[in-house]
């Protein structure tokens, strides 16, 4: 019998869903090692302990009549898409987000009912491609990149999966991944003309784009063409120059296909340690650094955590700072412009002179740092970045 090519385009997006439902099942009725060895790989992806909590491990695994029905339910929807649509869909499953597809456009109020709940068509899509455990939309964010970002009514939504985030979920009370004092949050008198760099390494002198100095790029005054400069690190060594941001949103990536913006994998780095050039391989597809109206954005496309530092991820009245940790396609408001400035006192006429260290964000990929992990200071951490924020 010979098959159309609607119906193997189906047939390979079912093969291509997120792992965690038949796996599972067939890992329950076995060993409890064995459910526990395909429930780590899950946990990578989402779940696992952090700022981004996943709810895999909550309750007891689906049974094979829930798998049968979410297929049947799957291939009934799938089965309605025109074969372009089909194609673009598979063309982002199978990249895992790299590739650049169009939205998939389909009718936002066609929900679809899988057990006893009620699930829209993006969460639905969200939840067999990406994260199994995904239950309600309030538990993911739109890309920028979508058609259907910032439209809370339309008759057609998006549901392409690789154009929406999960959202990290901040802990409280925090954990003790890592905490600093805020003191070195206020601007120092005795060098007003310092860059804001990481406390433990300093300011540098290396040339940034267009010839400038570190010092010219950030404190040109009356200069807005830019709204934030990145920094990237091996160790306690700045490897090339500063990257001046323009645009709303950046990728920075070492390895994306038909990537666009700060190429990690161009930089001409002399550092021959086997752990950075370890974790350098491993930066992958990256993050998306993206300004949008009620802050600033980190996207994490790549496979691994990244580790995030921000004065504004914090209580205002607590004087220490957390490091957070962001699993692999989720999404973090790692900046916030009133958040800052409220952390800044209001008549200090030097604040608005000088850049603050408070307007400083520091990722980390791969490897953690603070009291639970062997590096004390992101200084030892292989690869991270530090992106300086224009205060102006």
């Amino acid at each position: 019998m010979f098959r159309t090519k609607r119906s193997v385009l189906v047939r390979r997006l079912w093969r291509s869903r997120a792992p965690g439902g038949e796996e599972e099942e067939e890992a329950a009725a076995g060993e409890p090692s064995a459910a526990a060895a395909v429930a780590e790989p899950r946990a990578h992806l989402g779940g696992g302990r952090g700022c981004c909590p996943g709810k895999a491990g909550r309750g007891g695994r689906a049974a094979a009549g829930a798998e049968a029905e979410l297929k049947a339910l799957t291939h009934a929807v799938l089965k309605r898409l025109k074969e372009r649509q089909l194609e673009g869909l598979l063309h982002a499953v199978e990249s895992r987000g790299g590739a650049r597809t169009p939205c998939l456009l389909l009718p936002a109020k066609a929900d679809s009912r899988l057990g006893q709940h009620w699930y829209p068509l993006p969460v639905l899509l969200c939840k067999v491609f990406r994260w199994p455990d995904l239950r309600h939309c309030s538990e993911v964010k739109r890309l920028c990149c979508c058609e259907s970002y910032g439209k809370a009514h339309s008759e057609l939504v998006c549901c392409n999966p690789h154009h929406l985030s999960r959202l990290c979920e901040l802990e409280s009370p925090p954990p003790p991944y890592s905490r600093y004092p805020m003191d070195f949050l206020k601007p120092t008198a005795d060098c007003p003309d310092s860059v804001p760099s990481s406390t433990e390494t300093g300011g540098t002198n290396c040339l940034a784009p267009g010839g400038l100095s570190d010092s010219q790029v950030l404190q040109e005054p009356g200069d807005r063409s830019h709204w934030c400069v990145v920094a990237y690190w091996e160790e306690k060594t700045r490897v090339g120059r500063l990257y001046s941001v323009q645009e709303p949103s950046l990728d920075i990536f070492y390895d994306l296909p038909q990537g666009n913006g700060f190429c990690l994998g161009q930089l001409n780095s002399d550092n021959k340690s086997q752990l950075v050039q370890k974790v350098r391989s491993k930066i992958g597809y990256g993050i998306q650094l993206t300004k949008e109206v009620d802050g600033v954005w980190v996207y994490n496309r790549s496979s691994y955590p990244i580790f995030i530092k921000s004065a504004t991820l914090d209580n205002p009245d607590s004087r220490t700072l957390q490091v957070h940790k962001v699993f692999p396609g989720f999404s973090i408001k790692a900046f916030d412009y009133e958040k800052a400035y409220t952390l800044q006192r209001p008549n200090d006429h030097e604040f608005t002179q000088q850049p603050w260290t408070g307007f400083t964000v520091q990722i980390s990929f791969v490897k953690g740092w603070g009291q639970c992990y062997t590096r004390q200071f992101i200084s030892s951490c292989p690869c991270w970045l530090e992106v300086i924020f224009n205060n102006r």
